[in-house]
Formats: structure tokens, C-alpha cells, sequence
């Protein structure tokens, strides 16, 4: 949902590398993300800036063992990775307040249940500033209107509910399609001068027709034509992580279809509310709105 906003310099996505130290438990805690930011605090906390992902390992022996972890109030499923690691995905939502916040992790396993507390430091991220000018009736909605977009967001909203026991992806997150970033994750919008709630997405212009590309393996859990976003595709892939492509011109998946990384689940276009073809590419992960590209960051390996 965007027009030809003036130039924003692009951002490089990344997520720290750092070995946590441990506040109380036997078990070492890794997070893992891209190399160039590894950044403890002064006090041991681990530190991400809004919107980005943690990828975190637990050591653990017993392949039978139930590991969950909560962070402001989400759920965070861990999952078997390798022989004798657990490792989960925790998002920092885009608007989670700046400061020191608890990451707790309950192990239970056939010697009793452990409780791991750690803590992570989250980072303001300066978000830039968009204007932009709609048709007023695509922004001063009518009653009968309204009451469409609603429900159309409460069906989107309780497609999140579902939180796989495993994950589905295959190796690193690739980019959805090829283009020019016009709208930036994060970006605090004002349409026609009233301020509106920030850019969950990034929207990627590219001609009207260009195939777009899964991210990666999922499950289709849902088909959409809104208001808004127009027609699009919402993937599952695992453990509370969906992947959401709008504005297309066309649909090429079906729901409950299983679809590969890089296989064509639709085509470029300007459906909803949109001046021009583009693809807004967003991501949901166990409550939180993150950067996709701080998927695409996260080093997977392809085993």
C-alpha cells in the first residue's frame, strides 16, 4: 500500500552473535544471529534492536524433553535441532518498549523441570517517516466499510492461533521477489496528514505479473482478498513463524496446499489498497511483527 514516496536509504538488517551468559541453570544458552553486530551488554544482556529475531540454542540431552520459553507474555515453542540442542525463534516486536526485558525458559524432562531466566536489552530503532496520498475513500471509511475491515483483520488475526510442534522451513529464507524497497518496515505513516499506525511489512515494487517466490517451505492457511491488502497468501511454516504476501494480481496456491521455498505461490499486482503494483511482504512471529529481512539473516544451514 504504497505510491512513489521519496528515496529511503536502505537498511541492513542483522541480528547479533553472542554467547549469553547464564543467570541460573546448568544448561548454556547460544543466540545465534548474523556476525556483524555481536553486541553484550555492559552487564552481560544480550541486545536486539526492534523488529529483529533471536535464534537461540539450548543444549539439552534427552531428545524427549518439553522446552518452552515466554517473552513479554508470547510463547515461545523450542524444538529438537540436532542431537543435543533445543532452539527457538524469538521476535521483537516492532513496538516492544526499549529496555531490559526477561526471556524465561522452562525445561521439563525426565530429571525434573528447570527454569532458565535470561535477559535481553532491546534496542529503539529509528524508523523513518512516510507521507503519503491516498483517495480519500480508501482512508475515511464508511460504516459498512469499516465494519468490513474488521472482521477481515479478526480472520487474519486468528489464522495466528495455530502453532506447529516443528518447523517446516529448509535452510535459509530467501527474498520474495526482486524490486525496489518503497516501503520500509517500521515506517510511521501519515496518509493524507493523519498519522497512522507504522508499516508491519516491507513493500517491494516490481512490475504487474512478476511471479512471487515462497520464502520458504510452508503450508498455504489461508487465501485472502481484503480491503486493504487486497488478494494475498498467508504461509505457515512452524513453531508460531507465517509469512504474508498481498497485493497480488493473482493467486496460483489453494489453502491447506503444501508449497517448496522458491516455488511461485502468485503474481505481482495492486489489489486493495495500492496506487501502483508492488508486493507488501510481511511476517508474524508468535505475536510479534518483525523485519523480514532479519529472517533472510539468519544463518541456516540446509541440513
Amino acid at each position: 500500500m504504497t505510491t512513489s514516496p521519496p528515496p529511503i536509504p536502505s537498511v541492513s538488517w542483522k541480528i547479533l552473535f553472542v554467547v549469553c551468559l547464564l543467570l541460573a541453570s546448568i544448561f548454556p544458552i547460544q543466540i545465534v544471529p548474523s556476525a556483524e553486530r555481536s553486541r553484550p551488554g555492559a552487564n552481560g544482556h544480550v541486545s536486539g534492536k526492534q523488529g529483529e529475531v533471536l535464534w537461540i540454542n539450548v543444549p539439552i540431552s534427552q531428545p524427549k524433553a518439553k522446552v518452552n520459553g515466554l517473552f513479554l507474555k508470547r510463547k515461545i515453542p523450542f524444538f529438537p535441532h540436532g542431537d543435543t540442542n533445543f532452539a527457538g525463534i524469538v521476535g521483537i516486536d516492532m513496538e516492544d518498549p526499549p529496555g531490559i526485558q526477561e526471556l524465561s525458559i522452562t525445561v521439563h524432562s525426565d530429571t525434573g523441570t528447570d527454569h532458565l531466566s535470561y535477559s535481553v536489552l532491546i534496542i529503539r530503532e529509528d524508523y523513518t517517516v512516510q507521507h503519503l496520498t491516498l483517495p480519500k475513500n480508501t482512508v475515511d471509511l464508511d460504516a459498512k466499510t469499516l465494519k468490513r475491515v474488521l472482521k477481515e483483520k479478526k480472520e487474519l488475526t486468528e489464522t495466528f492461533h495455530h502453532i506447529g510442534a516443528r518447523p517446516l522451513w529448509d535452510g535459509p529464507f530467501l527474498e520474495p521477489v526482486n524490486g525496489k524497497v518503497t516501503g520500509v518496515f517500521g515506517s510511521r505513516r501519515v496518509i493524507n496528514g493523519q498519522s497512522r499506525n507504522p508499516h508491519s511489512g516491507e513493500d517491494i515494487a516490481a512490475p504487474k505479473g512478476t511471479p512471487v517466490q515462497a520464502i520458504n517451505k510452508g503450508v498455504v492457511v489461508k487465501t485472502v482478498d481484503h480491503f486493504f491488502s487486497g488478494k494475498g497468501v498467508v504461509l505457515d511454516h512452524g513453531v508460531g513463524l507465517f509469512s504474508m504476501y498481498f497485493h497480488l494480481s493473482e493467486i496460483d496456491v489453494t489453502s491447506g496446499q503444501t508449497i517448496q521455498k522458491g516455488e511461485a505461490l502468485g503474481k505481482v499486482g495492486s489489489s486493495g489498497r495500492a496506487t501502483g503494483p508492488h508486493l507488501h511482504w510481511g511476517i508474524h512471529l508468535n505475536g510479534s511483527r518483525i523485519n523480514p529481512y532479519s529472517l533472510t539473516s539468519l544463518p541456516l544451514s540446509n541440513e
